[in-house]
């Protein structure tokens, strides 16, 4: 699904970053905290750069960071 939507809607695209924000939701409930975080943080930098450090996109995608 990810590969699909970054082929098609472009890496930095708020429908692709969710994809990959429901990623890491997924293994931060496996308890893979370290490919969560990883995926986490490109959410964030990316969400900067695209939307904002101030979008409450960015900042619900630090949220989750935390919970990481």
């Amino acid at each position: 699904v990810i590969e699909t939507s970054k082929t098609k809607l472009g890496a930095d695209h708020p429908d692709t970053l969710t994809s990959i924000g429901n990623l890491a939701s997924i293994y931060r409930n496996q308890g893979r905290w370290g490919e969560a975080e990883k995926l986490e943080v490109q959410v964030i930098e990316t969400s900067i750069t695209k939307l904002g450090a101030d979008h409450p996109y960015t900042l619900t995608s630090i949220a989750n960071l935390a919970f990481t």
